[in-house]
């Protein structure tokens, strides 16, 4: 189940490696508002209510310039869990109001194409579980120092390399959680 902080990625969804400047002029809570409100209207326009909204983000009270700028909204449609993510731009605000824009081209569709149109382009959106958080695939607290992530990270890649009866698999997990742990600390 994805959670609202720290941010829940879709498994699967490449990460940005370069950011895209933003002509976005909109502040975090107006941002916030606008997402609420499409996802509300398409909702409506669709006749099929938009539930379970999570907003997951790096964004914490006293700290709205996280590292990872990344926002991924999870909610129910449809039938389904679906999974709108951006981190394309360096402000989270930027990334809510890029969401925003997703919802209301799927709210465009819909009164041009009908529900059929949209049900086509949301299929991309069918979330994927969210990953396991780098603390628990580390076995370490949340609040894990750097030195602490990396200890556990050389003692678990210890069994988890192909070198030693693990799998690409196993390793690719390893090193993503560390990479993570890492950069929350940065933050």
């Amino acid at each position: 189940m994805a959670e609202a902080y720290p941010l829940h990625w879709p498994e699967g969804l490449p990460r940005t490696e370069r950011k895209a400047g933003s002509a976005f002029k909109t502040g975090l809570n107006a941002a916030l508002n606008n997402v609420h409100d499409s996802l509300r209207l398409f909702g409506t326009d669709t006749a099929k209510p938009v539930t379970g909204v999570i907003i997951s983000s790096n964004v914490t009270l006293g700290n709205n310039r996280p590292v990872d700028t990344g926002i991924a909204v999870w909610f129910t449609w449809d039938g389904a869990q679906r999974c709108i993510a951006v981190d394309r731009y360096p402000k989270p605000e930027d990334n809510l109001q890029a969401i925003h824009h997703i919802l209301e081209a799927r709210r465009t569709e819909m009164r041009h194409g009908g529900l059929h149109i949209v049900r086509q382009t949301f299929k991309g959106f069918v979330a994927l579980p969210a990953s396991e958080p780098w603390w628990q695939i580390l076995e370490v607290q949340p609040s894990a120092t750097i030195a602490e992530i990396d200890a556990a990270y050389r003692r678990k890649a210890s069994s988890a390399h192909p070198d030693s009866g693990g799998s690409d698999a196993a390793m690719s997990r390893l090193n993503v959680a560390r990479d993570q742990g890492r950069k929350s600390r940065a933050a």
